[in-house]
């Protein structure tokens, strides 16, 4: 079994979060570090992956900017996403090289360990064929977008617990009409620290990975 640091950051820009990402990507490429899940919460921010289409920000800059949302261009896969207060987002900064070297599988383990964390509160998510993420009952309550340099990955998934889901409004999340959802809105009642304690023991699962906090919650 392999070890896994993770930290929660609380609440952190994302663009310092993007940074701190960018320095554990390259210390993981060295073996200076083991694999790292970064847990951490953002202030209101959209964010444009490498397939983004404009077109899905629904709001003029002048309005994000009143309704306190930053736009921010990000280097990981996908579309068009919402980062808010109220939804945990987890970084995954894992050499493949160590796993399996398929960023699809990757991707699906992922989506795995999302629902079995939120199974543990009886929440029933599910993958949607030819979609990525994880929903219930048609709404989509986690998204992700994964970059890889030399098989070290970053970014990783946001799954809303009780996130003002209002804030969607301003986008076409992932390029796709359809709902989204959050854990507080399907009647889960459980805390951040409980969902974040049973997403670290699904990532251990899933993974085969000894989760350990650092000796220090100093970022590098």
């Amino acid at each position: 079994m392999r070890s896994c640091e993770w930290r929660d950051l609380g609440s952190m820009p994302w663009r310092e979060a993007f940074a701190l990402q960018r320095t554990l990507v390259e210390e993981r490429k060295r073996g200076a570090i083991p694999d790292q899940l970064l847990i951490v919460e953002h202030p209101h921010v959209v964010t444009l992956g490498r397939n983004s289409d404009g077109s899905n920000i629904l709001a003029a800059p002048e309005v994000l900017e009143r309704a306190g949302i930053a736009v921010e261009i990000a280097d990981r896969g996908g579309d068009v996403t919402y980062h808010g207060p109220g939804q945990i987002v987890g970084y995954t900064i894992f050499d493949l090289r160590e796993w399996k070297r398929d960023v699809g599988e990757f991707v699906r383990a992922m989506e795995q360990a999302l629902i079995d964390a939120i199974g543990r509160f009886g929440v029933a998510g599910e993958r949607l064929a030819g979609l990525t993420g994880v929903w219930v009952g048609g709404g989509k309550v986690a998204a992700i977008g994964v970059h890889l340099s030399r098989w070290v990955s970053s970014h990783g998934f946001a799954l809303n617990v009780d996130t003002d889901l209002s804030y969607f409004r301003y986008i076409v999340p992932c390029g796709l009409t359809r709902p989204v959802t959050s854990l507080r809105d399907l009647g889960c009642g459980a805390t951040r620290a409980e969902v974040v304690a049973a997403l670290v023991a699904s990532f251990a699962r899933i993974f085969d990975r000894d989760m350990h906090e650092p000796l220090t919650l100093e970022t590098r």
